[in-house]
């Protein structure tokens, strides 16, 4: 298994915010990465359609025999780490639990800010992971659906973000939050505008990061790291849609050129079927 690539799927792009970590924290391990593209958003859908579309998409990368599954979507992390756990005996690690436990112990006055996907925010999930670290902070969210395409526009350094992000920030800012929790992939493209919107009092916390090390701790744990010395890696990159597109917002997230994107046409994937 120490040979077998890492799994990482999300809905869209965001999750290649992890990519980014994971590759940087452990530089010599394959990833294999799944963008559902197609059928993107999930934080705007139901808890059963997305615990179906996660099913399938872990599955997909199951069945290029990952040896650990990270669900680099908050919105499933949210809704779906009970079921993937159950259905698969691999390590799956989601980005909620580890970003939550990261907030918890940095917070100096127990008040913690939350932003993410209608979704995420309706779930309750990153409030649930902060209190199972600590009951006694006090956990303030809002949901920030604009920020997504404002991401994948490329518009991080426009005039309106900073003005939207002052709009949806200000009743946090209100509350005297000094963490604040990243709660979607595609926000730490935002860390720049988000840090000068909430002051320098406030402490970022990049779920991705978190997640990261997560990974690194339980490959450890469970004997599961690369061996040292392998020839030159390269990741592969799979969607449900736009393959295209996908390379040339991705080329831009990761900071580097990205070999073919790979089309997974939607019957494949609910199929089950080996791609």
């Amino acid at each position: 298994m120490n040979d077998s690539p890492i799994g990482i799927f999300d809905s869209g792009i965001g999750g290649l915010t992890v990519v980014r970590e994971v590759t940087k924290l452990l530089p010599g391990e394959k990833i294999v990465y799944f963008g559902d593209t197609a059928r993107v958003p999930y934080g705007s859908k139901s808890p059963n359609v997305v615990r179906e579309f996660s099913m399938q998409d872990a599955s997909f990368l199951d069945r290029k025999s990952v040896k650990s599954i990270v669900v680099a979507c908050n919105t499933a992390s949210a809704e779906c780490m009970d079921l993937l756990r159950s259905e698969f005996d691999i390590p799956v690690i989601g980005v909620i639990e580890p970003g939550a436990r990261t907030a918890a112990e940095s917070t100096k006055k127990g008040i913690v800010g939350v932003i993410g996907t209608y979704g995420t925010v309706a779930s309750g999930a990153y409030t649930e992971a902060v209190h199972a670290v600590d009951p006694s902070i006090k956990v303030e969210s809002v949901a920030c659906p604009l920020f997504v395409p404002l991401v994948e526009e490329g518009w991080q350094d426009k005039q309106v973000t900073k003005k939207i992000a002052e709009e949806y920030l200000s009743i946090l800012i209100d509350k005297g939050i000094d963490t604040l929790i990243l709660g979607c992939t595609h926000y730490p493209v935002l860390k720049p505008v988000l840090q000068e919107v909430v002051g320098d009092g406030v402490n970022l916390i990049d779920s991705a990061v978190a997640t990261a090390a997560e990974l690194n701790r339980i490959l450890k744990e469970n004997n599961l790291e690369s061996p040292a010395g392998q020839k030159e890696i390269e990741h592969e990159f799979f969607v449900s849609d736009l393959p295209y597109k996908f390379k040339e917002t991705a080329e831009r997230f990761l900071g580097k050129e990205l070999p073919d994107v790979e089309l997974v046409p939607l019957e494949l994937l609910e199929s089950g079927l080996k791609i």
